[in-house]
């Protein structure tokens, strides 16, 4: 749904402006030079909705914030997109533009893990503020630079892996097999399967399987795993991957299909779609960090009273739940930082999302989001289970 937003998205935010402009208080904002905010997503890989879900919550976000005024005594905020398609040397040209682009504050990450990554030197040099709200390689943030430009308001690999393998344990697995990505994506969460292990023993670890991008098959990196004991898989996959790895599970026999328990990267996409009946024949569960159905009632209401302009008349209807809520909360810490600072000075903003005092969101509570020493605003108590309901809505579940 969210991926088929972006041209009502175009239409709707016209005729927000427009009215802005016609509604007492609201002239000034209008006719004041906009603040920028980039987005550095997915837009044009197949069956992504990932992005389109980051660019919803932000465009909702900065109707709300306009609507109120915009920032910086009046100005509007106005959003540019540009497409990587999920390789590297096109997000480092996005962000070559973005930094050479006045008035563009900060940048809004997309899903993939290796494409940030790689974006990071010339983030540096360009000294460009960068806010991560759904890729979750704890190196973006655990960059070794000093200052700091990345800000995450997302999940990381060392909160995620850690609470996958509870997840387990707590349904009495003892061994579990990890299925990865060969992408710096999967060595971090091998890293952080690792470290898990060196403090628990259950579950235990007791195969690795890798697996390359757009492979036509993982039935047997599946069934090396559970013939290496593994009574569960840990899967860190994308959606395409992951839909595979479903359908093939679902054809065998059911005393040979074992559960699995996935990272987020399946909700980034058209998962459901790709996976079909198949998908309620496993035994499959994602963690997340947030879900609509669990949400605050005040904050819930008051996203849901803008959401409406852009569509979104029901929170079933949200593709990439997490991304759009995580873009949402972040566009307004944002924003608290750009007033705090002043100005669009990039180094400005940047000083001042670690003094953010406080923001009451979507996802949670932020007091603060950020600080000097944490450019994290998520941590454990956010983190959840779900499974997919037959009509393909993501629910929380116990397990």
């Amino acid at each position: 749904m969210v991926s088929s937003l972006r041209t009502a998205i175009g239409r709707i935010t016209v005729t927000i402006g427009i009215a802005l402009a016609i509604i007492p208080g609201h002239a000034m904002a209008a006719d004041k030079k906009p603040v920028l905010l980039g987005i550095d997503g997915e837009f044009g890989l197949q069956n992504s909705t990932s992005a389109q879900a980051i660019e919803l919550g932000v465009r909702i976000a900065a109707a709300e914030i306009n609507e109120a005024g915009g920032v910086l005594n009046g100005r509007p905020l106005k959003i540019i997109t540009k497409d990587h398609r999920s390789i590297p040397a096109r997000g480092i040209r996005n962000i070559k533009e973005f930094a050479a682009t006045p008035d563009l504050v900060a940048v809004f990450g997309g899903r993939f893990s290796p494409v940030v990554i790689e974006e990071l030197p010339t983030l540096k040099e360009a000294r460009l503020p960068f806010l991560a709200v759904w890729s979750a390689a704890d190196v973006i943030v655990d960059n070794g630079t000093n200052p700091n430009y990345a800000f995450r308001l997302s999940l990381r690999d060392s909160l995620a892996m850690p609470f996958m393998m509870t997840s387990a344990k707590a349904r009495g697995i003892e061994r579990v097999g990890l299925l990865l990505t060969n992408t710096s994506w999967g060595r971090s969460n091998q890293a952080a399967a690792e470290k898990y292990n060196m403090a628990h023993k259950r579950p235990a670890v007791v195969a690795t399987a890798w697996y390359n991008w757009q492979e036509q098959s993982l039935i047997d990196k599946y069934q090396k795993l559970t013939q290496a004991g593994a009574q569960a898989i840990v899967l860190v996959a994308n959606d395409d991957e992951a839909a595979i790895l479903v359908r093939e599970v679902a054809a065998l026999p059911r005393d040979q299909r074992v559960p699995i328990i996935s990272h987020w990267g399946v909700t980034g996409g058209k998962f459901v779609q790709a996976a079909g009946p198949a998908l309620q024949e496993v035994d499959f569960s994602v963690v997340q960090t947030f879900s609509f159905f669990t949400a605050r009632k005040e904050p819930l209401a008051r996203f849901m009273a803008t959401a409406r302009k852009f569509g979104v008349e029901r929170i079933e209807t949200i593709d990439s739940p997490v991304g759009v809520a995580h873009a949402y909360d972040m566009t307004h810490i944002l924003a608290r930082a750009i007033n705090l600072a002043g100005s669009t000075d990039r180094v400005a903003v940047r000083n001042a999302l670690e003094k953010v005092p406080e923001y009451d969101g979507l996802v949670r509570r932020y007091a603060p989001p950020f600080s000097p020493s944490r450019h994290e605003a998520l941590g454990e108590a956010e983190l959840l289970m779900a499974r997919y309901r037959p009509d393909g809505v993501l629910v929380p579940s116990k397990r």
